[in-house]
């Protein structure tokens, strides 16, 4: 069996992963995690140096509480596929 030789173009990776279609796909999955997870949690999406991101956080202390002890963004993790 031939080896197979495979060179990743780092750059045109990188510009998929920081393009606008990406981060707003990734934005519009945490906004319906935050939404499944119930009131007080947070999205916060950005596009760094290297890729876009989007994380759900709990904005306040019921929210806390709720991921603390019913694992709220937790079991919210399926309405983001």
């Amino acid at each position: 069996m031939a080896k197979v030789r495979v060179k990743v173009n780092s750059r045109a990776a990188r510009s998929i992963l920081q393009s606008p279609a990406v981060a707003e796909d990734l934005s519009s999955r945490a906004r319906r995690i935050a939404s499944a997870a119930g009131s007080g949690m947070e999205v916060d999406s950005s596009v760094g140096p290297n890729r876009a991101r989007s994380q759900v956080t709990t904005g306040n202390f019921v929210a806390r509480r709720r991921e603390a002890t019913r694992k709220a963004l937790s079991s919210a993790i399926d309405a983001g596929r």
